[in-house]
């Protein structure tokens, strides 16, 4: 047998399965590394910390992570000088979460009336821009005078927050709807209220969707910052008694918590997003439809 009729024989070709099976094990392995280099980036940077803050920096000022560990596990188990951490914590996050689901409403309501609406659109143009050239956490304070230490002051806080974030994200999607598909859709007879529901929302829900990433971090700070201005319980306050106490490890320990909580919100804020969207295909699946 010559070398040529060999070859086809040993040389099998890859099947599909075999091919899947071998990305699938190419994405664990980038995944794992992934993850192992990430781990080891923070271990050296805590390591590093720890060691300059017995060392060389002073730790009464910039603490250290076995200080900063010893404060969050004191505040989870025997909680914090103003009572239980988790009754602080959910101070805080109900201010934000109220903050924002109003916040979010009214900027998409009126994200989109304005959006649809180039009259009107520009007649409150100069306000709106105006109102957003205002320092917004500076109106915390204000809140605090006008609502009081409670709540609502920092409620009001988070819906000017988190307002603006969404409101030029859904303005944006209101204007940027295919006209073709609105005028199609008017002259087969749909009203007003039809085109809105059935042509402009779903293709401003991606703009709308992606500005509560940022909207709800937003939220997060509205409420921490609000309550350092004034107020009688949460992660804010916390932070301020520990400032006035110049407890820099449990200033750290409250801002790791709010780290750990907007990281808890992007993944269902996420997880949500795949859901609303599951409807719009794939740009692999288009391209290939396409070809």
């Amino acid at each position: 047998m010559s070398l040529e009729t060999a070859l086809p024989i040993l040389v099998q070709p890859e099947t599909e399965e075999m091919i899947l099976a071998r990305q699938r094990k190419h994405v664990r392995r980038r995944s794992v590394n992934t993850w192992l280099l990430r781990l080891a980036i923070v271990v050296v940077w805590l390591g590093s910390w720890e060691l300059s803050a017995r060392l060389w920096i002073d730790p009464f000022f910039y603490s250290m992570p076995s200080r900063i560990w010893d404060r969050l596990a004191g505040w989870f188990t025997t909680g914090t000088d103003f009572g239980s951490i988790w009754y602080q914590l959910w101070v805080t996050v109900e201010e934000a979460v109220l903050g924002f689901v109003l916040g979010a409403l009214a900027g998409v309501v009126l994200g989109v009336i304005l959006g649809r609406s180039q009259y009107f659109a520009d007649v409150l143009a100069p306000f709106i821009k105006a109102a957003n050239a205002v320092p917004r956490i500076v109106l915390a304070s204000l809140f605090v005078i006008w609502f009081g230490l409670g709540l609502s002051s920092k409620v009001a806080t988070v819906i000017v927050l988190v307002f603006f974030a969404v409101f030029f994200n859904a303005f944006t999607g209101a204007r940027e709807v295919d006209r073709n598909l609105i005028d199609n859709a008017r002259i087969l007879g749909a009203g007003r209220l039809q085109v809105l529901r059935s042509i402009v929302l779903p293709s401003a829900t991606s703009w709308i969707l992606s500005s509560l990433h940022t909207a709800f971090g937003f939220a997060l700070i509205g409420a921490v910052v609000g309550e350092y201005a004034g107020s009688k319980a949460g992660i804010g306050f916390l932070i301020a008694n520990a400032q006035g106490t110049f407890d820099s490890a449990g200033i750290y320990a409250a801002m790791i918590i709010i780290t750990v909580v907007a990281l808890v919100a992007e993944w269902g804020i996420g997880h949500l997003e795949n859901r609303l969207l599951r409807w719009r295909p794939s740009v692999s699946s288009t391209s290939t439809s396409a070809v």
